[in-house]
């Protein structure tokens, strides 16, 4: 089967284009964290929501599914009683980590400042 793509795809800015698709699939909280913690090990689904503190079980299963869909993250059933399901990072999927990664730091690199600029911002607000 042949993937016929527009040219428009790669382009962000479309609302319709495939990269902007993909971008959100990524570019959320959760998708961001899983992607965080799994960059470690592999993992179980337990594992994994004990360690994406917040996040619910619905949220962590759809989640998982866009980016096992997306092929970030591979899914592992093994034939046990009860069935056992492992998750672990394809090699696009640790290449998104390190930008992750980037992310994490710039924000412990610039949480001060940010946290002084919310504090002017909200002084300077009168609340309604």
């Amino acid at each position: 089967m042949s993937i016929t793509r527009s040219p428009d795809d790669g382009d962000l800015t479309r609302a319709d284009s495939l990269a902007r698709e993909i971008f959100a699939d990524v570019a959320n909280k959760w998708a961001l964290l899983i992607i965080n913690v799994l960059g470690e090990r592999t993992l179980r689904f337990g594992e994994l929501h004990a360690e994406v503190g917040g996040i619910s079980h619905k949220m962590l299963t759809r989640t998982l599914r866009v980016l096992e869909r997306d092929g970030l993250v591979e899914r592992t059933v093994h034939p046990t009683v009860p069935p056992r399901v492992d998750y672990v990072l394809t090699g696009p999927g640790q290449a998104l980590r390190a930008m992750v990664n980037g992310m994490c730091g710039w924000t412990r690199r610039h949480m001060t400042h940010i946290e002084e600029a919310r504090r002017r911002f909200d002084a300077a607000r009168p609340t309604v």
